[in-house]
């Protein structure tokens, strides 16, 4: 449904992606690289021969720098200009996989039993995102070891499996869902409906370089 402004948006709780602009794509790239060399401001406007507030506003992308301007500062941080400008492309992440060409993967319960395919990856960003579809077919055993770090949402589609998390177990049929720390102990511990399909997502922050 639209807003006050006549925008349409989802439920969801996320917040408005910023509006991006030019010169604070060129700012924020100019600090970055700045600060990777361990320029103070001071050495990079004198090194550029513009003042520090010049070199401040532009960083905070308070002004329209000119070309002569982002030239000078490129060659006092040794980069190519055509860099400081790439930093405004869009780079929109987005995975697209046909059906039935999901990667099949090797993971703990793949001796088991459990076919794994990942069905799209997060490319960059803060959060890495990992869609599967499980199937667990005649004679797969069940595992409950997993662990590790982030959140997991399961849907159900076909089959039944009584899954564990931590103490806890809970009985999944076609169209239960199921959100849950992934840091507990979890997994299918009984399998009374074989053959069992489900979608696992699982989302965790992406380490650092």
């Amino acid at each position: 449904m639209p807003d006050d402004q006549g925008e349409y948006y989802t439920g969801s709780a996320a917040p408005k992606v910023a509006e991006r602009s030019l010169e604070r794509a060129l700012g924020i790239h100019i600090r970055q690289v700045r600060k990777r060399l361990d320029l103070s401001v001071a050495e990079l406007a004198a090194a550029s021969g513009i003042s520090n507030g010049m070199l401040s506003k532009i960083e905070n992308g308070a002004i329209s720098a000119s070309l002569s301007t982002l030239q000078s500062i490129s060659n006092a941080l040794q980069v190519p200009l055509s860099s400081l400008f790439a930093s405004f492309e869009e780079q929109q992440d987005c995975s697209h996989v046909a059906a039935g060409q999901g990667l099949v993967i090797e993971r703990r319960g793949s001796k088991v039993g459990h076919v794994y395919q990942l069905l799209g990856h997060s490319l960059r960003g803060d959060v890495v995102v990992e869609p599967y579809l499980i199937t667990l077919n005649a004679g797969a055993k069940s595992y409950n070891g997993f662990r590790h770090a982030g959140v997991e949402f399961i849907y159900m589609l076909e089959g039944e499996i009584v899954y564990r998390h931590g103490a806890e177990t809970y009985h999944l049929k076609p169209g239960d869902s199921f959100l849950f720390d992934s840091g507990a102990l979890h997994g299918p511990e009984e399998l009374p409906a074989l053959p069992a399909r489900y979608l696992s997502i699982i989302v965790y922050p992406r380490a650092g370089d």
